[in-house]
């Protein structure tokens, strides 16, 4: 089956609490920011990032290792994180500094800073809905890179202020001592069998994934499919796709319907009761990279930058995630994908937020 790729609408750049019906942090975070430009002081200095001359790599490193260091705010794991620092600082002798948190923490303290005019942050590499926002802060770097031709489609947007790095799939994880093969649901409809009766767990955030399926089903018939799911056999509500993941691995928590696959893929490298499998449509929502236009380190920046969409990727594809390049092996590629929008995503925000809430409270 040719592999599709289609925009879907909505996500929830703020990553609200679960069931908090009050304006986002990410909606206030901006708000605080507004008619406080970011940077008004200091001007851009990337040059590179927008040169295409035949000595641009050359030119680039040179100047990324005379800067030498380079700060980087990350949602991405961090035992994770420091192999792709370790390898990149082999390379080139520039070293990443990261600062981790979740990707609300991310979003908040790249903002503040912004507001203060303090320019620490060189780079931020998290969720791409979170990423479009800071674009339309104007506070990121358009970047004119050589590896943005290898990129599968929607990993970059025309602006060219962000590129996609790796696409998280949202998949459904599975505790092979709790559920057989056999036993797998085939469609979402199976979902609704009183076999699931008390087995499923969903993320509490995963706002998207709900609002492609319910768009793929139909609006109405979606959402009447989720009610009756949680209806019928009930959803446990957990939030933090890592803590749902390792409650499949304990069994506590039989089938989880939104976990990314790279959690349970590692897992069951290391020998976990765990595997996951994927309904159609496969929901992609893609982590990219983003270089601050008043970044103090621009140029080491940039060199992370193209070598997270470069020598990165195979290191990527070893550790489980699936890489924004095209993939010949690529796990999505015999299935029917829609990828988030990442612009529609901030638009519809507020609606599909308290859709997903008011179903998995039960509401109708």
């Amino acid at each position: 089956m040719k592999e599709e790729v289609r925009p879907l609408l909505g996500s929830v750049p703020g990553r609200r609490r679960h069931f908090c019906l009050l304006p986002s942090a990410f909606c206030l975070a901006l708000a605080t920011l507004a008619g406080a430009p970011a940077g008004a002081q200091h001007p851009p200095a990337a040059p590179l990032a927008v040169y295409a001359g035949a000595d641009r790599f050359e030119r680039l490193v040179a100047a990324a290792r005379k800067e030498g260091s380079l700060l980087l705010y990350t949602t991405f794991a961090a035992s994770n994180m420091e192999a792709i620092a370790t390898d990149f600082e082999r390379r080139y002798g520039v070293k990443v500094n990261s600062w981790r948190s979740g990707t609300l923490r991310v979003l908040q303290r790249t903002l503040t800073e912004a507001k203060a005019n303090r320019f620490e942050v060189d780079a931020v590499l998290f969720g791409s809905p979170e990423m479009e926002a800071l674009h339309r802060e104007k506070m990121l770097q358009e970047v004119r890179s050589p590896h943005h031709r290898n990129l599968v489609e929607g990993a970059l947007p025309a602006h060219g202020a962000w590129a996609a790095v790796y696409l998280n799939l949202f998949a459904h994880a599975y505790n092979t001592d709790k559920v057989r093969k056999d036993e797998l649901p085939r469609t979402y409809a199976d979902l609704l069998h009183p076999r699931w009766k008390g087995r499923l767990g969903v993320e509490s955030q995963d706002q998207e994934w709900f609002l492609a399926v319910v768009r793929d089903m139909g609006e109405a018939r979606g959402l009447k499919f989720f009610q009756d799911l949680v209806a019928g056999n009930g959803l446990s509500v957990r939030t933090g796709h890592s803590l749902l993941n390792n409650l499949v691995v304990s069994g506590e928590v039989p089938l989880a319907l939104t976990v990314h696959s790279y959690m349970p893929e590692q897992m069951k490298r290391k020998g976990a009761p765990i595997d996951w499998f994927v309904l159609e449509p496969a929901v992609v929502r893609p982590n990219a990279v983003g270089v601050l236009r008043h970044a103090p380190h621009p140029n080491a920046a940039l060199l992370f930058y193209d070598y997270l969409l470069s020598d990165a990727q195979k290191l990527l594809a070893e550790m489980a995630y699936i890489p924004a390049t095209r993939q010949s092996d690529s796990p999505l590629r015999n299935l029917r994908v829609r990828v988030v929008d990442p612009v529609e995503a901030l638009d519809e925000n507020d609606k599909w937020s308290k859709l997903y809430e008011d179903t998995l409270r039960g509401a109708r």
